[in-house]
């Protein structure tokens, strides 16, 4: 089962969170504080969408997708970006990954949103092998670049 996550929901949010980071080896990375999340997806101006998948058994989460809107200009239109996608690995099979992407692609439909896009890291080929089963394509043609701590302030100022 998935359904859109409420305030309630932050703490677990950020145990996923921090969850997935230590997954991707880079939990060291993973700074952002439960008032943060609060404020990102709750807060006056949500910067961010975040859904749950949950056990049909217990109703405990199992795994969550946390989104934003992105903007076309070839298309003219919106899009999701899939920032985060987690499942816990005891949940892992049981198709919850899938109804979470599911979800996501329902609403850009009923939206008339033309894309939904994430990133992968190159060495997770399990995720990889998932999302190309789904229909899913890399973009090979583009690299992702980034600048963050003293690069940003130092480009910033």
């Amino acid at each position: 089962m998935i359904r859109t996550a409420t305030p309630a929901d932050i703490p677990v949010i950020h145990a996923l969170v921090r969850e997935l980071a230590e997954y991707e080896k880079a939990l060291e990375e993973a700074k952002a504080t439960e008032e943060q999340l609060r404020e990102a997806l709750f807060g006056e101006r949500p910067a961010a969408y975040a859904h749950l998948a949950v056990d049909d058994t217990t109703g405990a989460p199992v795994g969550f997708a946390l989104w934003f809107l992105n903007f076309s200009t070839w298309r003219g239109v919106h899009g999701i970006y899939l920032e985060d996608l987690y499942v816990r690995p005891t949940a892992r099979g049981a198709g919850h990954g899938k109804a979470l992407l599911t979800e996501l692609a329902r609403i850009c439909v009923e939206r008339g949103y033309q894309r939904l896009e994430w990133s992968v890291l190159n060495w997770n080929t399990p995720s990889i092998a998932f999302y190309e089963s789904l229909g899913a394509r890399p973009q090979d043609e583009w690299t992702v670049y980034r600048l963050t701590d003293e690069a940003l302030v130092e480009l910033g100022s």
